[in-house]
Formats: structure tokens, sequence, C-alpha cells
């Protein structure tokens, strides 16, 4: 993930130094998405009273304020790439790497993060009474390098007619699903796959020689590949499936923690935690008599590398922390701190649960000793989500939980156990649920996890910069790293407070303390809003938060 800075100029009023809506809206179809032969009357036109200041553009010239564009006068994807850097180019047309100075008035907005130096030139706004601009999504695909699925573009609103429930109305008004980072919508796909294995495939499984046996094992293994797939393990026999990532960090320190930690031993986690991530480590060291250490965090929400770094030590037996912080969206330096972890021989557990839907990464390449996630935050089922683990150290890690299919013997004497994964499944599985997983893992792949990653990036530029522009709001998570979540107050009013009056206006966020009540109080706090984002949110959903926060400011005269 990529560097989130706001868009926009904070000191200024909303909508001052922001894109024209219809105008970025057309030149962005233009330039990504239009198609060959698309007729020339398709073609962006010049706002109302105003004309294009293309001055000095190849192959473009000024044009009147009520004139097309005809093709002639596009600029083609070479002369774009041509422009050189110190040129001005008009607002809303993108431009190559290296830069542009933009024309008085203008301003240069990161636009395509990882699409090397493109940008949309923001237009500042007339004076006049601002008002909160409109959706103008940008869609991102054709022309732009690694941004197409299935060798379409990305369109988000494609997206989001894969997702049934954003269809529904909510006090009567269209559902904005903000709230992802406590659960993502499920897509049609997943429903579907789920529907057709309770009609087609239901059955138990490792133990019926029938046919319907056989074709629920081939779903559930082949569920598991997809996930193994998905994390880059090496093997499959190191994917555990489980009910979610808590059951996921209590199985590693109910077991392997049970087994090699002992008294004096050290744990070390960050203030960055969810509960999940904390309790199970507390009910540890009670039991043992270790000692848990946590490691501070600076004020914009990231990890001191340095005072980490102190904690650790010949007494540290594991390290757990989390990918990307739930309440704050800061994305970990998880591969430099796995790696000190390593430095003194720490095993080191990453809590993926809200990386997964955002980011394509690889255990191998992170060398964590276990990676969870919940599938229902990657837009899977409820009840299901999985551990990887190294494969030598599960089978050197004592099971958890007693009953069927994890054994090979039992006597009344002794039980011999399964290797892993099997002598952590104790019991029947969730198995149309881990089925679903992989239908979810099935759709993601379609999109495209690098496509995912960027459009999301360019959406929480978008939304930060509106949001910083709301008076009396403060976003808490300023990490340069982070990821798509937007934790904030608003002056004069309490959290959930501003929860109950967004939903009235149809729009769903979280308003709490997010099961992270470390670092809410870290930062003086015991709730925000958090409004997070995922790959079937839109501009549009931004402007419809935006405008409510403003509503429920003025009901106080704000």
């Amino acid at each position: 993930m990529t560097t989130a800075t706001p868009t926009g100029t904070a000191s200024t009023p909303l909508g001052v130094g922001l894109p024209d809506p219809e105008l970025i809206a057309r030149l962005a179809n233009e330039l990504f998405a239009a198609r060959p032969g698309d007729p020339p009357d398709a073609r962006p036109q010049a706002p109302a009273g105003e004309t294009f200041n293309t001055a000095g553009v190849p192959g473009v010239q000024s044009v009147p304020a009520d004139a097309n564009l005809p093709a002639s006068t596009a600029p083609s994807d070479a002369e774009l790439r041509d422009l050189p850097a110190s040129l001005a180019v008009p607002p809303g047309l993108a431009v190559p790497a290296g830069g542009a100075s933009a024309p008085a008035g203008l301003s240069a907005t990161p636009r395509l993060p990882g699409v090397p130096g493109f940008y949309f030139l923001d237009r500042a706004a007339p004076a006049a009474t601002p008002e909160v601009p409109g959706s103008h999504d940008i869609g991102l695909g054709e022309g732009v390098p690694g941004l197409t699925t299935d060798a379409r573009p990305f369109d988000p609103h494609a997206v989001r007619r894969d997702f049934p429930i954003l269809r529904e109305e909510i006090h009567g008004k269209p559902l904005v699903w903000l709230d992802n980072g406590a659960t993502t919508q499920k897509p049609q796909s997943v429903i579907d796959r789920i529907s057709c294995f309770y009609e087609h495939e239901n059955s138990n499984i490792h133990r019926a020689a029938h046919e319907l046996a056989a074709r629920a094992e081939d779903a559930y293994e082949g569920a598991r590949e997809k996930v193994r797939h998905f994390v880059n393990a090496p093997s499959p026999r190191e994917i555990i499936f489980v009910r979610g990532s808590t059951e996921g960090i209590n199985l590693v320190a109910k077991s392997w923690g049970h087994r090699y930690v002992g008294k004096d031993d050290e744990i070390v986690i960050t203030w960055l935690e969810h509960h999940a991530n904390i309790v199970p480590w507390q009910q540890l060291c009670a039991e043992k008599g270790a000692v848990l250490r946590v490691a501070p965090v600076d004020d914009s929400g990231q990890v001191i590398l340095e005072e980490y770094e102190k904690l650790l030590n010949a007494r540290t037996k594991i390290v757990s922390l989390t990918h990307v912080s739930n309440a704050l969206g800061t994305i970990t330096p998880a591969r430099e701190m796995i790696a000190m972890a390593h430095r003194h021989g720490a095993r080191v557990l990453l809590d993926g649960a809200q990386s997964v839907p955002h980011k394509r990464f690889d255990v191998q390449e992170l060398d964590c000793d276990w990676f969870v996630f919940s599938g229902h935050k990657m837009f899977a089922p409820t009840g299901i989500g999985a551990v990887y683990g190294k494969e030598d150290l599960l089978n050197e890690t004592p099971p958890w939980q007693g009953g069927g299919n994890m054994i090979v013997d039992v006597t009344f004497e002794k039980t011999i156990y399964q290797p892993a994964p099997s002598r952590f499944e104790a019991g029947t599985g969730n198995i149309a649920d881990a089925v679903g997983l992989g239908a979810a893992i099935d759709y993601l792949d379609r999109i495209g996890m690098e496509n995912i990653t960027r459009y999301e990036h360019v959406l929480l530029e978008y939304a930060t910069g509106l949001l910083n522009q709301v008076p009396g709001l403060r976003i808490y998570g300023t990490a340069k790293e982070k990821a798509g979540v937007l934790s904030f107050t608003l002056a004069g009013f309490e959290s959930v407070e501003v929860g109950k009056a967004l939903d009235r206006e149809g729009i769903a966020v979280r308003a709490g303390h997010h099961c992270a009540q470390p670092i809410l109080r870290r930062f003086g706090l015991e709730s925000t809003v958090r409004a997070s984002l995922a790959l079937y949110n839109t501009c549009e959903d931004i402007d419809r938060l935006v405008a409510a926060l403003l509503k429920i400011r003025s009901t106080r005269g704000g």
C-alpha cells in the first residue's frame, strides 16, 4: 500500500482546490476508459462559461466554452507520454512521470498511485458558496498499465452491481456501506456458490465413501488450496481452517504458547492491537508467569521501531502484531519487525484481519511464522477464516482441541494425532463457508488485488482531503503508510450520536472503541467514528458522507 496524503488545501473552504465533477468524469472517461470508435459527440466538453487552458499542449487547442472537443484535438497517449515535465497542462488531463507545473489556480493531485507519474490537475472553484462536489469516479483501466480486470477497465460501479445488498435502501435512502472494517458485503458469486454447495454437494467429509462426500471433500480441500495460493504458502498442509482471526490467535496461544512459553519469558505486542491480539496473551502470561511487553506508537499512530527493538531479547518467545490497525488504518512495517524478532530468536504471529481484502502479500516474503485472517473481512461468509503456519512448526505443536478427524489412532491408553492441518481441525468443520471463502478468493483474483490496492488508495486520498475540510472534524491515524480506515471525531458531538445521525442518512459507519481501547486511549479517546473503505465504495459515497456530516454540524449552528 502507498502513502495517503490529503488532497486540496485544508485551510480553504470545502470545494476549493477540488476537481470539477463533470469535467473530471468526462476527461477520465476520455483518457482511461473510452473505447476506440466512440463518436465525437461523446468527447468531453468544457464547463459552461469556461475554456480549457491548453496552451502549449501538443495536439490540443483552446476551445470556446460551448464547443465540443472533437477527436482530433484530444491528446494521444504518445503525446501525453512525451509532454515535458515543466509543461503546464489543462485541468483534468493526466500527465506523465516527472510532474507538471500547474497554471495559476490549479494544483497537481496524485490520482493513480503505483502508475508512474499520472496526476489530475485540480481547478480551484470560483468564489461562491462552496458545495460538496458530486461523484467523479475515475475509470481506471484501459491505457493504464495493470489496472484491468479480465481485460476490462476496473469500474467500481460495475463492482457494486456484484453485491446485491448494496441495492438496499435504509430509512428510504440508498445504502452507503462504510463499515467494511467490521465486515464486508458478499458478492452474488459467493452467495451462489454456498447455495450450490447445499443443493448439490452437501455432506460430511473425510470419512464416507459415497459420491456426495467426495464432492464435498473436493470442494473443501479445493478451498484450502485457494487460500494457500492467495497467501503464497508453500503447501496446503500449512493452512488450517478456523472461525476467524480471533480463533486463530487463540489457537496459537493455547497450543504453541502453552507448550513453549514459560515463567519469566516475554511476549511482545504493540499499542495498535485489537483486543483479540491482547487478551489471549494476557491469559497465557497469567497462566505461565510470563511478561507481556508493549511496543509504543508515535503521534501518527505508527510503531516506533527503535523502541520496539529495545523490547526484544533472549527471553522474547513470541511477537504478535497487527498488519493493519483496525482503529487507525496504520500499516505496520511488518517485514522489518518480523526480521528484528527473528534475530532475537522469537517467533512471530501476524494478524492479517484488516489487510487481506486490500493488498496482495506473500507469507514467504514476510517470513512470518503464523498468519491469521477472517473470511468475512474479505467478502466471504462469517464463521470462517484461516491460520497459515510453517509446517515444521505446526507439527511440533500439540493440538488445542480433541475429537474426530484429527487422529490417526485412539486407544484408552494414548492417542496418535494426524499431522497438520488435520491435527488442528477437530470435529466437523465449517465446510460450506470454507467453500464460500474459496469463491471470495476467486472473485478477488478476477478483479486483481493490485487494482484494488490502487483504487482504494485513490479513494482514501479523496476522502481524506474532503474530511479534513469539515469544520471541527479531526482524523486520528495519520501514519505515512495507511490503509482505507478513517477514524475521526466531530467537535461537539458524541461518536455514537454521529453514527446514529449518519444511519438516518443511509450511511453505515462504526462508532465506538472498535475493540481497540488501548490505542484510542493513547490519543485520549474512548471512541471515534470510523469509516472504512472497500473496493465497491465510490467518491459518491464519500460525498454523501461529507454532506451528511455538514448537515449534522448545521443542527447546532456549526
